[in-house]
């Protein structure tokens, strides 16, 4: 019950700052507000909880209510989640119309994936996130530039909120431009393994859930993550198409052909292997030669064929007379 009481009273502390005169607003950018209003993040790497680990936070939901505030920032027509995805989600389930927010405003881009990367990391296991999960996580960790100042202000911010100490940050002692294999050594993984990864952020989101649901190796997706968006939703449009998955050798040969690539020549080397083939006199003979006259010489195989050749058409004749 220790663990938890940080949690709690960061919450009722939220809580307490709320003025009768001034509605639902609360001090420090906090409010109450409609979960109908909240958006979710626009490139949210992370899937939401399912079976019995999101009925739990349901049932914790609905019998104490959403203890820490989500993170959000406010949008043209609303609010879009930065933290809290899955507290958000549950709220909905349990049937509870306003949730308190943290807003934010004027976040560049890097700022906000941030939120969303290492808010997430605080209730997750790097080890049992899927691919794309962990390619999100490393490129972001990778980027020099949320090594900076704004970055670590951020991580402060949001272990304050959940009540846990201070994330290691790419502070004075650790050179900001952070190399893969520094990286590597965090998780427990080769440099060029992060690489890997890396390039499978540079997916589209159709590629990242095959590579998550085993319908597509890394390796094959690594090559397809060198085509433009486009290439890559053609590639996937063939592979619906007609079905099956697409072998390595194909996806090297898309690869090559990164920039030039047409929907026609995606199909041509996706299933243009499937059509049938002219087979050559000699590749014909050689199949016949070992499935009827294994042990044969070519002038046995020559005789044996004259003499049934000779047969047939003497009946054929015979018939037509």
């Amino acid at each position: 019950m220790k663990a938890n009481a940080p949690k709690r009273k960061v919450f009722q502390d939220a809580v307490d700052l709320i003025s009768p005169d001034a509605g639902n607003v609360v001090d420090n950018g906090q409010a109450m507000i409609s979960v109908e209003k909240i958006a979710p993040f626009h490139n949210h790497p992370f899937r939401l909880y399912e079976g019995k680990r999101l009925d739990d936070m349901v049932e914790s939901v609905r019998e104490h209510g959403i203890l820490i505030p989500v993170i959000v920032q406010k949008i043209a027509d609303g609010y879009e989640m930065l933290s809290g995805h899955n507290r958000w989600n549950a709220a909905k389930i349990a049937g509870i119309k306003e949730i308190p927010a943290i807003i934010k405003e004027d976040l560049t881009e890097r700022e906000a994936y941030v939120y969303v990367i290492e808010t997430n990391m605080l209730q997750r296991s790097f080890d049992d996130l899927l691919p794309s999960e962990k390619a999100a996580v490393l490129a972001e960790r990778y980027e020099k530039v949320m090594c900076q100042g704004r970055r670590n202000d951020i991580l402060e911010e949001i272990a304050m909120l959940n009540g846990v100490d201070m994330p290691e940050t790419c502070g004075h002692d650790v050179h900001k431009s952070k190399s893969r294999d520094s990286i590597g050594e965090d998780y427990g993984m080769t440099g060029r393994n992060i690489a890997r990864y890396m390039r499978l952020n540079q997916t589209t989101d159709q590629i990242k859930e095959m590579v998550d649901d085993g319908a597509m190796a890394m390796v094959t997706a690594v090559e397809l993550s060198y085509l433009s968006e486009e290439e890559q939703k053609q590639v996937c449009s063939v592979m619906e198409e007609h079905g099956g998955k697409i072998k390595n050798t194909q996806a090297v040969e898309l690869h090559n052909s990164a920039g030039s690539l047409t929907a026609d020549k995606v199909k041509d080397i996706l299933v243009g292997d499937t059509k049938e083939k002219p087979v050559s006199d000699a590749k014909m003979f050689a199949q016949i030669k070992k499935k009827y006259f294994k042990g044969k010489s070519t002038d046995e195989i020559r005789g044996i064929l004259e003499q049934a050749l000779t047969t047939w058409f003497t009946r054929e004749g015979e018939v037509n007379v």
